[in-house]
Order: C-alpha cells, then structure tokens, then sequence
C-alpha cells in the first residue's frame, strides 16, 4: 500500500494515515478500507483503482473491493499537517536562487490593496539597490504590469541544459532593478482568465520553475486573496517562503486577515510582518479622518505574534501611480516616505544574507556549472 500514493498531497496512504486495514478471506478476495478526506473527494477513482492495481498484483488474490470512509475533522488536520510537513522537507526544483529571500504578500480577502503595496515595495527595495524579482500569482486578477508601466510578451530563450527558459520583463529602479513575470503579459488586460483551482496552482509552478529569474535579493510574489489551491501551492513548492500580511485598519478586514496568517503556519510557513493599508487620510487642512476605522494592523499583529512593519496612508498619489505605471513609491511625499520606511522594516525583518562563501552559495554554482558541462556535452552553447 505504500506504492498507492494520493497525487493531491503527493504522499503514500500509509504515511498520510489513509489505509485502514484490509480484510483477506479464503477464496482469496479481498477488502482493502481507505479514508479520504472528504467523501466525494475528486481522486477517490483514482486511488481505488491504484490500490486495485496493486494490490490486484499479488499472488493468490482473486478480487479486490475498496471501501472508502470520510475522516473525521481531527483526522483532517493530522493528513493536512503530515503532508505539509512531507512537503516542507522535499520542495520542487524551480529557478529561485537558494539565496532569495521569498516574500508572499498576502491578505484574507480582496480590495486591501495588497498588489499596490506588493508593487511599491518592489519599487522601494529596488531603489536601495536591491534586485527585485515580483511574480504576479493572482492569475486571474493579474493588476501588475499597469501598476509598473510594463507592456510586452514574455518571451523563452535556451537555458543551459538546452530546456526553454522565460526572460522576465525588466524595470530599473534606482540603482537597483525589478523583474516582472505575469499572465498580464500572457493575456490582454480585459480578457477573463477562467481556469480551476489546479490549473492556477500549475500556472504559478511554470512560474517558478521555468522563469530565468537570475541573481536575486527578494522575490515578492503577489498572491491572490484568500487562502485556497495556489496558497496551499506556494507552500509546497517554496516552503522557504515567508508571509507578509496586509490588511486595513477594519475590524472587519483585520479578523479576515488572521485567516491568511493561520493559513501560513499550518503551511509551515513564517509570518515575518503585518502591514496595514489604508491607514488614515489627511486632508488639505492638515485634519486626519479614519476613513476605514483605526488600530486594525497593531491588533492583527498583536493577534498572530508578528510585528507591524508600516502604516500607509490613504494618498491620492498611490492610485494614480498605478494608473500611470509610476509607483507612488519612486517619488517623493507621504506615501514614498511610508514605502520607504517599509522597505527599511522589510531590510529587518527579511535581510539578505551574504552567502557568498558559503552552502547556499556553492550549490547554486555547482548547479549552474553541471547545466554548463551537460549542455556542451551534447553540442549545445552554455
């Protein structure tokens, strides 16, 4: 049974608790029970018939019957940790150096402003300097290349095992430099994108494992609301990653948010900070209004144990930034010198560690060298 494994969580049913027990009887029929996590899970005809397959094989057995129970909640949560876990310990191979500090800005629910403050933060960590990799993983709510002022098609060139690899859009920042992949340069910006949950976890995994994403400082990755496949996705294939949370100083907002931030620990993964939009609106008399109510980012972050990085004002200069591909955060006034300020929490909390000499370092360039020796083995330029 140990060779039956469930393609969802991409563990055997004996690790993930699923196999009960099998009941053999004289004529050499046998009953093997399985518990699934839901009782019209999608996969149950898969599995069954893997463990018919299998257990089918074996020498005296004449017939195979599965019988299939739901878990209870309890069970649930020990499968999900047990996989989460499996999953933490084996990532997938992608193209995100091992020294990138990976940064998914996240939120419970819609209209925080969470892309405007993944896109600004890109912009303030790339005008220190840093090189910035942004991937755009709401797929079907793609918002970053207007944000950025990027137009183009996202074109693949030769890596060097000869595998097509994508070249990502480029903006300049400063001294520093974001580079941008998003279905936005896949589709056009009024055209629906109507994919499942499997297909959009699937569209970000080509984005980490396909992308030629080069030397990176900070990959920020732009993630949709809520807590569902692509979430659970990340956490798989980047359980390195850590969580930024955004939310609105709305009580409302704030107790949606903690959903993201549960979300992330059960993944296993760090919450590094919490950052409230929409914090407060100055205006031209210098009077402050709390459009949205007050104290929602300092509860959430007393709530879930992580520090609030930065408050960022209500400013008219933040949507029109977006507008006009200019970031509010590559200019001056209140809401650059917030973003600024954010960045620098970010810098704390996040750093960059300079690996140089050390493990994650040296196997980078041990990978990169064997692609170089396996490409002019076979003729190929690399």
């Amino acid at each position: 049974m140990r060779a039956v494994v469930d393609p969802e969580l991409g563990a055997d049913v004996v690790e993930l608790g699923m196999f009960r027990g099998a009941r053999i009887g004289t004529d050499g029929a046998v009953v093997v029970e399985i518990a699934l996590t839901t009782a019209g899970c999608p996969l149950r005809g898969q599995i069954s018939r893997d463990v018919k397959d299998r257990v089918g094989s074996l020498s005296g057995v004449t017939s195979v019957a599965v019988e299939t129970v739901e878990m209870s909640s309890q069970q649930k949560r020990e499968v999900m940790a047990r996989a989460r876990a499996r999953a933490a310990e084996s990532p997938v191979a992608t193209e995100v150096p091992a020294r990138t500090r990976v940064l998914a800005i996240s939120s419970g629910k819609g209209g925080v402003g969470k892309s405007s403050v993944t896109v600004n933060l890109a912009a303030a960590l790339a005008g220190r300097g840093y090189t910035v990799g942004l991937l755009d993983a709401d797929i079907a709510g793609f918002s970053v290349p207007r944000m950025l002022g990027l137009e183009g098609e996202l074109e693949a060139t030769p890596g060097p095992d000869g595998r097509p690899r994508i070249e990502p859009l480029v903006k300049r920042v400063g001294d520093g430099v974001i580079r941008v992949v998003s279905m936005g340069f896949l589709s056009p910006e009024d055209e629906a994108i109507m994919w499942r949950g499997q297909m959009l976890n699937r569209g970000v995994q080509h984005f980490l494992e396909e992308v030629a994403w080069g030397d990176l400082d900070y990959l920020l990755v732009d993630m949709p609301p809520g807590t569902g496949d692509i979430q659970m996705g990340l956490a798989r294939m980047l359980p390195r990653a850590e969580m930024l949370i955004v939310t609105t100083p709305a009580l409302a907002a704030q107790k949606v948010a903690a959903r993201a931030a549960d979300m992330a620990r059960k993944g296993y993964l760090r919450v590094a900070g919490v950052i409230e939009n929409m914090s407060g609106f100055v205006c031209a008399h210098g009077q402050h209004h709390d459009l949205f109510g007050s104290g929602g980012g300092s509860r959430l972050a007393e709530e879930i144990g992580a520090p609030l990085l930065a408050s960022i004002p209500i400013q008219a200069a933040i949507s029109a930034g977006g507008d006009a591909g200019q970031p509010a955060a590559t200019g001056t006034g209140e809401a650059a010198e917030a973003f600024a300020r954010l960045a620098e929490a970010v810098v704390a909390v996040a750093p960059v560690v300079d690996v140089t000499n050390c493990s994650a370092r040296i196997l980078d360039d041990v990978r990169r060298r064997i692609d170089e020796h396996e490409a002019q083995a076979a003729g190929q330029p690399g």
